[in-house]
């Protein structure tokens, strides 16, 4: 009997990775995914994967952003975390710009009939509310 729900997420077992962090305690970290068989075992038919992660001060406070690192192996990747930190940054930055934008210039438009509900409001005739 099939007790999951059919919204209930579900874990791939041939997609799963083993997870390294690494630091220098000062920019960021390195995330290592290795990837794994069901059993656990490394998997090497699939490639290691880098994730640098670093946080940025915002007026709103703390926004972490995650990128890719390029390399085969943690001292490639650490060698490209910089560039690859500042490329995520500026990309982020122009993310953000381009929300604010759109949010200031959304024109709020009212749903049909709204109008014409309001529009009793300010003179005669009722606005659709009747006292028996």
């Amino acid at each position: 009997m099939n007790h999951e729900s059919p919204s209930e997420p579900r874990m791939d077992a041939q997609a799963l990775y083993r997870e390294e962090v690494f630091t220098d305690q000062r920019v960021g970290t390195i995330r290592r995914l290795t990837p794994v068989q069901s059993d656990g075992g490394d998997d090497p038919t699939r490639p290691v994967l880098y994730i640098g992660q670093a946080s940025v001060l915002t007026p709103m406070g703390s926004l972490p952003i995650s990128f890719e690192l390029q390399g085969n192996n943690l001292a490639e990747a650490a060698a490209q975390f910089g560039p690859a930190a500042q490329r995520a940054i500026e990309e982020t930055a122009r993310e953000l710009q381009e929300m604010r934008r759109q949010a200031a210039s959304s024109i709020v438009i009212p749903e049909a009939g709204t109008a014409a509900a309001l529009k009793g409001f300010g003179g005669k005739g009722g606005g659709g509310i009747q006292i028996p």
